[in-house]
């Protein structure tokens, strides 16, 4: 297994979803080629449901507070 750590810092709560919906495009996109990617991200879960939502659809199952408690955020591949 092979692992990337990226510490980002500096970064505005849009970016980071921005960022972690693009990671997800990647994982999604590189899955048919084999490798298997895993992102952990605090709140990954709910990022990725609220990016995927197509418009009009209800959104009141999904909390978009997200709350940011340090400035370094680390990813795990």
């Amino acid at each position: 297994m092979k692992e990337v750590h990226l510490k980002i810092s500096n970064i505005s709560p849009k970016q980071w979803t921005s960022l972690l919906i693009e990671l997800n495009l990647v994982k999604s996109a590189w899955r048919r080629f084999g490798p298997d990617i895993k992102i952990k991200a605090r709140n990954f879960d709910k990022i990725i449901k609220w990016g995927k939502k197509t418009h009009g659809e209800d959104t009141s199952d999904i909390n978009t507070t997200v709350q940011r408690n340090s400035r370094k955020t680390n990813i795990t591949f």
